[in-house]
């Protein structure tokens, strides 16, 4: 007997996403500078194009491939393995104070930071070397 894959509904899983985000239709439509009626197209589509989906998995603070290899499965198990502890009881030591993501953002943003100063020190001591060259 053989089966055939049914193709991945990158539209149902752009809508979980968001849906997990809390994101509403007309929030993301917003963002793409489309309409609400437009992301739910997209969102009943099979397939989008590369170039949207892009878009819409930098404006949900995803990759390409997360939209691409969602899973509801997934999603439940990650959850469950950090409400219960190995016991099996739920784990109410776990509180999340942050966004991962947005550490991420800060820690790139002092990078950029140290690399400019950096760069500026180093054309200093490039004019100094001329100015001692020429004398």
């Amino acid at each position: 007997m053989e089966t055939t894959m049914k193709p991945a509904h990158i539209g149902r899983k752009i809508s979980r996403i968001r849906e997990l985000r809390g994101i509403k239709q007309e929030t993301l439509a917003q963002e793409m500078g489309v309409s609400q009626q437009t992301v739910s197209r997209i969102e009943t589509s099979e397939t989008i194009e590369e170039d949207i989906l892009a878009k819409v998995a930098q404006i949900l603070g995803v990759t390409p491939e997360a939209i691409k290899n969602y899973s509801d499965e997934a999603v439940i198990t990650i959850i469950s393995s950090t409400l219960h502890d190995n016991a099996g009881s739920v784990n109410n030591n776990c509180t999340i104070t942050f966004n991962p993501i947005d550490k991420l953002l800060e820690v790139i943003e002092e990078n950029k930071k140290l690399y400019e100063r950096l760069l500026q020190s180093e054309r200093e001591k490039v004019e100094l070397l001329k100015k001692m060259i020429k004398e």
